[in-house]
């Protein structure tokens, strides 16, 4: 099925504007919000893979509503001027990177979203809309879900009901009877979204609240009685149109080739350094982040390849009282280092081989679950390795690293675990740093510590002739495996300190970059 990604571009802009510190120039002008935003774009656009994408914004002017209530929005602050001036050079940038931006006059954001996703869904199109805004929930379907980039929520139907307490087919009637004060769209005075919630958790619909009204007692039931006359005009107001008549298809917004002279002035001229090595020369192409599941062997071109100088001390861990010293020295470590080893490079469908964990530079242990082969030794049992490991995976307070992480939170998904505590991954560390340049591990370890890895393709051989990872032989998967881990750590001593060394990297690496990670593995898991 087709993917539309539908980002709102206003809720990306003040998210942005918030997350980062007042990143300016050296000629002072404001760079911050802008950074975040395109930060943003790229991951959803270079992971998240879709067939159409649009960043959708308000038009400048008056809409409809306006027309209806005057007093609509009237409450608002004024925008902060440092905001302000970022928003024409954003459109100019996300222009020239070739992202559909889309406003249309006297239409609002919310609107163009929600017809695009009407036709969409008519057209058997997925949508993904990609915003902080929960009036957007409404739009939620069994094809469309919404996702936070900020928060890492993700919002299916049933995300909706465990957010708001109702349907998403409830959610206009429950911002109606809560109001919106943002918009200034008053709702019934003492009555929140718990209260409301229970009101059509009872009656069902905001008419049959209405038409129930006398019924209802207290404080609250006083007030709603003295807000009839107004609830269909607030409903009104919060309705997200799904008709309006726009110039364009959904099928039009697809991403085109970054205007690459355009593009190379605009980061130069927002001093945008790192991402400047990104744009194509004539007839070049942008590489993009690699997986380190799918590797290329970066030095077969190199016949003298470097070796190793940190002494390596790997364990194969076979028996209960081996695994139980691992797992004190994983608890009490610092910061682990973990790589999952699996029955296929898809992840949605890996099941898992075994587990390698790193806790410091040459220290490493590889925990084969499944192999079998004809003659494969006795391993621990799977069941009862990731029960053991469970605790600790799910942890948000033991503070994990990983190279590409989305790949091994998915697979240990797959077994019914809840990944937390993720604090870094050196496939994201690389891209930051030098985001036009391979980013898999082997590249990174011949690069960076002068390191010739044992590749995927040397394990499990190529073509017709390629095995299956629980077809290799425990001893050679604890070589290749525990030196995954092990230069992943080494791999994160080197790259992060030059990544926090600079402030504004640093920044849209913890605030952008880590959690757009996890919003597009729930993106991924959701279909």
């Amino acid at each position: 099925m087709s993917k539309l990604v539908l980002v709102d571009g206003s809720s990306y802009l003040y998210r942005a504007f918030h997350a980062l510190p007042d990143l300016r120039t050296s000629r002072g002008e404001p760079t911050g919000a802008i950074r975040g935003v395109v930060a943003m774009l790229r991951r959803l656009v270079i992971d998240g893979n879709p067939d159409y994408f649009a960043v959708v914004f308000d038009a400048p002017g008056k809409t409809f509503r306006d027309e209806w209530y005057p007093e609509y929005k009237a409450t608002r602050t004024p925008m902060p001027e440092s905001l302000a001036l970022q928003i024409a050079p954003l459109h100019e940038l996300i222009r020239v990177e070739g992202w559909p931006l889309v406003m249309v006059d006297g239409v609002e954001a919310d609107d163009v979203i929600g017809t695009l996703v009407k036709k969409a869904e008519a057209q058997g199109i997925e949508c993904v809309i990609s915003t902080g805004d929960k009036d957007l929930a409404q739009l939620v379907a069994p094809r469309v879900t919404l996702v936070n980039t900020m928060s890492n929520e993700t919002l299916d139907e049933a995300g909706v009901v465990a957010k708001f307490g109702v349907r998403a087919d409830q959610v206009l009637d429950l911002l109606t009877l809560t109001g919106d004060a943002i918009d200034n769209v008053p709702g019934v005075p003492k009555v929140g979204p718990k209260t409301a919630a229970k009101w059509l958790e009872q009656y069902g619909t905001l008419d049959n609240v209405i038409a129930h009204a006398g019924d209802i007692g207290g404080v609250v039931g006083e007030n709603l009685r003295a807000a009839l006359d107004w609830l269909p005009q607030a409903k009104k107001l919060l309705t997200i149109k799904t008709d309006c008549v726009l110039p364009f298809e959904p099928a039009e917004l697809v991403v085109r080739p970054p205007d690459a002279p355009a593009l190379k002035n605009l980061y130069e001229r927002f001093e945008f350094r790192s991402w400047i090595k990104d744009v194509p020369e004539p007839a070049a192409t942008v590489e993009r982040p690699a997986s380190n599941v799918q590797r290329e062997d970066t030095a077969k071109s190199t016949p003298d390849a470097r070796r190793p100088t940190v002494e390596r001390n790997y364990e194969m861990v076979l028996d209960q009282p081996a695994f139980d010293r691992w797992l004190a020295a994983i608890e009490r470590a610092d910061l682990v280092c973990f790589d999952t080893e699996t029955t296929s490079l898809d992840p949605l469908q890996a099941r898992l081989v075994g587990f390698a964990f790193a806790i410091e530079p040459g220290r490493a242990a590889y925990v084969p679950l499944a192999h079998r082969y004809t003659g494969a030794p006795a391993q621990l049992a799977l069941d009862t390795v990731l029960a053991q490991l469970k605790p600790w995976l799910e942890n948000p307070r033991a503070t994990k690293l990983g190279q590409n992480v989305k790949y091994d939170q998915h697979v240990l998904a797959n077994h019914g675990i809840s990944l937390a505590g993720v604090a870094n991954d050196t496939m994201l560390q690389s891209y930051l740093l030098e985001s036009y340049r391979p980013h898999d591990m082997d590249s990174l370890a011949w690069r960076h510590l002068d390191v010739k890895t044992i590749t995927y393709d040397e394990v499990t051989g190529k073509g017709a002739n390629r095995i299956g990872f629980d077809e290799v032989a425990v001893e050679r998967a604890t070589e290749y495996s525990a030196e995954d881990a092990d230069v992943t750590l080494q791999l994160h001593r080197l790259l992060y300190p030059r990544l926090a060394a600079d402030a504004e990297l640093r920044h849209v690496y913890e605030a952008i970059e880590m959690p757009t990670r996890e919003v597009l593995f729930r993106m991924e898991r959701n279909g």
